[in-house]
């Protein structure tokens, strides 16, 4: 009897042994997972207070200065003299129309530009991918020159003398579709991109395909299927070519168009306290409206698929 309890005792202790050797190979990579989530959280946690950090900090400085025009006062000085400017208001509102109407054009070129790359010639996508990162490469300056070069004189046909246009420079409507053309160029890589990324997460070919089933035509497959689809990305890309298009300062300078840009500009060289409220004020405008479009598009990506 007592050497079967000695062998009972032996064998308990040999299956709590190999229990515990096989318990710890288990434990073993779970605390390191644990520390490997901790350390993760911490660099993730570090990175965002630094960003936040880098662009709060100069925020509240513009913000502070803009409020302590009056000496050992703060108030809202420089915000009413800002306003009071009658040439405030018609530059901004002329940059804002700037804006719709480069938003407009941009998509009436790009939307369907990019869903028939998608569709019908994805060779050439990346051609047109390095066409539209060329605004990053060209300044806005050469950009300028080159467009009041070969557009301030007639545009005519070759050895006959015949004029089809008349310059675009010399009439204001002129001027301003020029500056919009200049805009599109430049807002192009924002606007390709955001829509180009819209339509991946669509499936393009069974749209197309199904609404054609239905008899529709390309005008009602791109206007009633593709862009309510796309709806996010064509605001992210408006969004971007507004922010762009309201503080642009070179082709508006040297095209002599009295947008926002060239205005905020002019009163930075003979002004301390406007300046700063009036950046302020933009910023606010750029969140302002990164909230409408979380509104208009109820927070929702383009994951839920297509209608």
């Amino acid at each position: 009897m007592a050497s079967e309890n000695f062998g009972k005792v032996a064998e308990m202790k040999n299956v709590s042994l190999d229990s515990t050797v096989a318990e710890q190979p288990i434990e073993q990579p779970k605390k390191q997972w644990s520390l490997l989530r901790i350390g993760t959280r911490f660099w993730s946690w570090f990175w965002f207070i630094l960003g936040a950090i880098y662009f709060l900090v100069p925020l509240y400085a513009t913000l502070r200065h803009s409020l302590r025009m009056e000496r050992d006062v703060i108030g809202f000085k420089a915000y009413e003299r800002a306003f009071e400017d009658p040439s405030f208001w018609e530059t901004f509102l002329l940059s804002n129309m700037l804006a719709v109407a480069t938003i407009i054009a941009s998509i009436i070129l790009i939307v369907p530009t990019a869903y028939w790359i998608r569709l019908r010639l994805p060779e050439a996508r990346r051609i047109t991918e390095f066409i539209t990162l060329m605004p990053f490469v060209i300044p806005a300056i050469i950009l300028v020159f080159g467009l009041i070069r070969i557009y301030s004189a007639p545009i005519g046909i070759p050895f006959t003398g015949i004029d089809l246009f008349r310059p675009l420079t010399t009439t204001k409507i002129g001027t301003y579709a020029f500056i919009t053309a200049g805009y599109m160029g430049l807002a192009m890589p924002y606007m390709y991109r955001s829509v180009d990324t819209g339509m991946r997460t669509v499936d393009i070919r069974t749209l197309t395909e199904a609404a054609q089933s239905l008899g529709a035509s390309w005008l009602t497959i791109i206007t009633q299927v593709i862009l309510p689809n796309i709806r996010s990305a064509l605001l992210s890309g408006a969004l971007l070519t507004f922010a762009i298009v309201v503080g642009e300062v070179t082709l508006a300078s040297f095209l002599g168009v009295d947008a926002f840009g060239p205005y905020l500009f002019l009163i930075g060289q003979h002004k301390a306290y406007e300046p700063a409220a009036l950046s302020f004020v933009t910023f606010l405008l750029t969140w302002l409206a990164m909230g409408l479009i979380q509104l208009a598009t109820g927070g929702q990506g383009q994951a839920a698929g297509a209608h």
